[in-house]
């Protein structure tokens, strides 16, 4: 069996991310894959993540693949978006209420929750800076998020975000007071918008 040629397929499959359930299913064991990583083939990035020796890990999709009921938010959802010039020292994510996290989630992300009728709202996807893509809320939603959340966000960071998406080229106010009505955010919304707008 050609071990590197199937490698090579499922990294580019997985956006640089070899999951171990892929390598199983594509034929090779998790032994093979304890070896691979030994002999310097594959590098380990965590539990049940590889990737070859020589790509560029991608934090954000590896956080991604570690569940499918989180999205990324708030300060992680503005740098994706292009609002903060920041790269978040810890990032960021939503999940619905009473969904459990992970161990490894919850030491490595900030988790914010939400209820279950209000989780999709404004998910989509989006392109981390290595181009792979993310779940991740849109624009409107993380506005809507950091003013809900600004008392647990840096003021500094709350302010930029606002005065960004007041300038933003892209930005949708119809959508925006939409997300503020669902999540009962209009007034608020309102009052710190009217200054910028």
């Amino acid at each position: 069996m050609n071990y590197e040629r199937i490698l090579l397929a499922l990294s580019q499959q997985g956006g640089t991310i070899i999951t171990t359930k892929a390598a199983e299913a594509a034929g090779i064991s998790r032994a093979m894959l304890y070896k691979l990583t030994k002999g310097g083939t594959l590098q380990r990035i965590a539990q049940g993540q590889y990737m070859l020796a020589e790509e560029m890990p991608d934090e954000l999709l590896s956080i991604s693949l570690r569940s499918e009921n989180m999205v990324f938010s708030h300060e992680t959802a503005l740098f994706l978006h292009g609002i903060s010039d920041r790269t978040p020292f810890v990032h960021s994510i939503t999940v619905p209420t009473g969904v459990g996290v992970s161990a490894v989630l919850q030491e490595s992300c900030k988790i914010y929750h939400i209820k279950q009728e209000l989780f999709d709202l404004g998910r989509t996807t989006t392109k981390t800076t290595l181009g792979n893509s993310v779940p991740c809320y849109d624009l409107e939603r993380t506005i809507c998020d950091v003013i809900r959340s600004r008392n647990k966000i840096g003021t500094e960071t709350f302010l930029v975000a606002l005065k960004q998406y007041a300038n933003h080229p892209k930005k949708n106010l119809n959508r925006l007071n939409t997300y503020a009505k669902k999540m009962r955010l209009t007034t608020l919304v309102r009052q710190y918008l009217e200054v910028l707008l």
